[in-house]
């Protein structure tokens, strides 16, 4: 089976779920707070819950959030492909979901936002695989070269899987430029594709989305609780999501990521791993917390019942 090779970023998200968020110079009290890794790892815990082998081909740190990192990904049965930590400390990220079950961000960039050719090579890509880049990569001057001409100098049997997060705001970068061109599936959810393409509405992003990438390229653009939308080749699908009383937003988009990707090495079509996707994001929105991926035994019960 084709293994996943996840080249993003592992940080420590330190969650707290308010009421709301505070003014600025205000504050207000948490009902909960607790450390959990995040970032990448969410992706990677989903993917691996769903049947797919994992490699986390990014760097880890020396200190309290690397240890917790390490651990968490032990733990799930993902292998870390680069042995040796890095001399800095993980990084970490601060998560506030808030009563509408909306998240906000503010993030600390640490280990993970370096790496060389040399890290990338230790682990081999074979045929079929999945390389999963996260936009965030692409910010990071530690890592967003090497991993680039790394990404350009793998076999064309190799699939690409880029994910453009909420910081990748245009296609007109010098980096984006040069990725674009070889990227196999696109994920991300309606605001970021919007913004992306500049579009008013999902159609018309994944109009302009084309006009980027090359025509066999797979997009995907989440839709919130109305499901996503897939295309390829000029042939356009919308794939209902599944109504739930969702508690916390955060994660969601990783599940759908990971799940969608392990439906794809399953030899899954795009639809049927779409659907799949739709209900494990589901799913992930009525739990706590980032990393709220089911498995895979628990998506079949949940398509079955619904």
């Amino acid at each position: 089976m084709p293994k996943m090779l996840h080249t993003g970023q592992v940080i420590i998200d330190l969650v707290m779920a308010v009421e709301k968020l505070p003014q600025i110079g205000g504050d207000v009290l948490a009902q909960s707070a607790g450390f959990e890794a995040g970032g990448g790892f969410n992706v990677m815990a989903a993917a691996v819950r769903n049947g797919l082998p994992v490699v986390y081909l990014g760097r880890h740190g020396t200190g309290r959030f690397g240890d917790l990192a390490r651990q968490a990904m032990q733990a799930e049965g993902i292998c870390i492909g680069i042995a040796e930590p890095a001399e800095r400390d993980t990084g970490l990220c601060v998560a506030l979901t808030d009563a509408s079950a909306e998240r906000s961000f503010i993030s600390y960039i640490g280990a993970e936002g370096e790496v060389t050719a040399e890290d990338l090579n230790s682990v081999a890509a074979d045929a079929g695989d999945y390389v999963y880049l996260s936009g965030y990569s692409l910010l990071h001057p530690g890592k967003a070269h090497a991993l680039l001409d790394w990404t350009l100098a793998l076999p064309k049997d190799i699939n690409v899987v880029f994910d453009p997060g909420p910081l990748v705001e245009s296609p007109d970068s010098p980096l984006m430029q040069a990725l674009l061109p070889r990227i196999d599936v696109w994920t991300s959810n309606s605001v970021e594709a919007l913004r992306f393409t500049g579009a008013d509405d999902i159609a018309q992003a994944l109009d302009r989305l084309v006009e980027h990438l090359p025509d066999s390229v797979l997009m995907v653009v989440r839709d919130g609780p109305q499901g996503c939308w897939i295309q390829r080749a000029g042939e356009r699908r919308h794939v209902p999501g599944f109504a739930v009383k969702a508690v916390d937003s955060n994660g969601a988009g990783d599940a759908h990521a990971g799940v969608f990707i392990a439906g794809l090495a399953r030899g899954l079509n795009a639809q049927e791993a779409a659907r799949r996707a739709n209900a494990a994001a589901a799913l992930a929105v009525t739990r706590w917390g980032p990393a709220t991926s089911p498995g895979a035994v628990e998506v079949d019960a949940f398509i079955r019942e619904s």
